[in-house]
This record gives structure tokens, C-alpha cells and sequence, in this order.
């Protein structure tokens, strides 16, 4: 069911008049036993979760998701954990859209075809590997696609139409549109530029288009959340698990943030 699931939860977000909230926490920050229920937590008030899988050089991101693989890493966090969070998470959010997402040094160790079959297995909709571009998608694409899961595909604003037909083409389940040329954590852009681009895209293809990368605050979501098919939060959720104290702390900061971003989104279209 995994790809109908993604296509599901978009269906059901565009009934109701509103972009899909997409979360992000690193598996594992700060240990793999917290990690589990803070991921409970922003699963109950989102419609897809990413599950970072922490690496030792994560170039894509910024200082607040590189601290937070730093920390799964030397709290002993193994992708075997990451698998294991994903299956409670599972279980408890049989609705809920799950992407794995992290750098192709971690299949590519495991092997993908193992990876893909441990992912499936866990409940894992789709994965995000952000070092694999379309062109070098022959190391993964048949495999993913054999275990049902959605590969996810990044643009950017540099993204010519050439770059947007080939991760359309390759791409299924969402696009993620990078907001800006930098880092995750960093400001984001100018909100009509962002929109501009994101209507190119959709006009493209059929895919939902999730804007992600300095989305930090509610009004922020919802000035994305008024054109995007989806908004990505990720650094801020992060934040809140060196910004609080314990776990009921740090549970109750990520759904009340959670909810306050879903909340502004559902109201950006009213």
C-alpha cells in the first residue's frame, strides 16, 4: 500500500481545502528510546513524517540537523533502530505517510535491495536520498519501485525545465522543492519567487509539490501553504529537542508546534 498511501494522504489534504503538514525529526536525537516517542509526538499532528536517518556528513543540512545526527550517532543509533522506530511509528499512524530520508552511503553499505525490503517491511512509504540525483537513479529506482516505495526527488530554484522533467519523470510520490540555494535551518526566500517556482513545477507534472528549507514559524507555513501541495518543517521541529528539557518537555513543545503549524496551514486557503 505504500505509494497509494502517500497519494492518499495528499487526496484527503486537497478535500479539505489545505497543504499537507510534512515533519521532520532525526531518528535517534537524542537516543534511539526518546527518539521513538518524540517521533510518536509530531506523527500524531502531521500527514507525512520524515525520518531522518543520521549520517556522519550530512552536507545538505544545516548546523541544528547536522548537531542532531552528531548526537544519534554518538548516542549508538544504527539504521536498525531507524527501522525499528519507523515500525512503532507504523503502528501507531496506520494513516500517516512516511518518507525516509537521509544519503546513499546508507543503502549503499547495506545494500539497496536489502535496505528497500527492510524500509517496506517497517512501514515506510518512500526515501528521500538527497546525493542521488535523477541521472544516477539506475542504482536505485527498480529496486525501490520492486518494494513499492516512492523514490523523492529534489528541486531547486536553479532547476532548469530539463532538471524538472527528468525528476518528474523519474520522481513518484512528491517533489520536494529546496526554497532556496543553501542549507536546511537557512532563511527562507522571497515568498512569490517561491510560489512562481512552484507553479512552474505543478504546471509540469502531476505530482503534489512539497516546499521545504526555512519554513520556521506558522505565518511562514501559511504563506506556503496557500500555493504548495505540501510544507516541509524540519530545523525547527529539530530545535525543539535541545530547547526543551525531558521528555514530556520536548513532546508536549513539538505538538503544540506541530498543531499551530497545521493549524495555520489549514487556514491559509480560507
Amino acid at each position: 500500500m505504500s505509494k497509494q498511501r502517500l497519494a492518499t494522504v495528499f487526496e484527503r489534504c486537497k478535500i479539505e481545502g489545505r497543504s499537507a503538514l510534512v515533519s521532520y525529526l532525526t531518528a535517534g536525537d537524542p537516543d534511539p528510546a526518546l527518539s521513538t516517542q518524540l517521533m510518536l509526538s509530531l506523527a500524531a499532528q502531521s500527514d507525512i513524517l520524515e525520518i531522518g536517518m543520521p549520517f556522519s556528513d550530512p552536507m545538505a543540512d544545516g548546523p541544528v540537523i547536522q548537531a542532531a545526527s552528531e548526537r544519534a550517532l554518538e548516542a549508538g543509533t544504527h539504521i536498525k533502530d531507524v527501522f525499528e522506530i519507523t515500525r512503532v511509528v507504523r503502528e501507531a499512524n496506520p494513516d500517516l505517510g512516511i518518507v525516509l530520508m537521509g544519503y546513499a552511503n546508507i543503502p549503499y553499505t547495506m545494500g539497496f535491495e536489502t535496505f528497500a525490503k527492510r524500509a517496506k517491511d517497517a512501514g515506510a512509504d518512500g526515501v528521500l536520498l538527497v546525493d542521488i540525483p535523477p541521472e544516477e537513479g539506475a542504482i536505485c529506482d527498480e529496486i525501490f519501485a520492486t518494494h513499492d516505495l516512492d523514490r523523492i526527488l529534489l528541486l531547486s530554484p536553479t532547476s532548469t525545465d530539463e532538471r524538472i522533467r527528468l525528476a518528474c519523470s523519474h520522481g513518484t510520490g512528491f517533489i520536494y522543492y529546496v526554497s532556496l540555494t543553501g542549507i536546511t535551518g537557512a532563511e527562507m526566500g522571497n515568498v512569490s519567487d517561491i510560489q512562481a517556482k512552484t507553479a512552474h513545477i505543478q504546471s509540469m507534472s502531476d505530482m503534489p509539490v512539497c516546499v521545504g528549507f526555512g519554513v520556521k514559524t506558522a505565518e511562514q507555513a501559511a504563506a506556503v501553504g496557500a500555493f504548495a501541495d505540501g510544507v516541509v518543517v524540519g530545523s525547527h521541529f529539530v530545535s525543539q529537542v535541545t530547547s526543551n528539557s525531558g521528555q514530556k518537555a520536548i513532546s508536549d513543545a513539538l505538538s503544540s508546534s506541530a498543531s499551530a503549524m497545521k493549524e495555520a496551514i489549514r487556514g491559509a486557503r480560507s
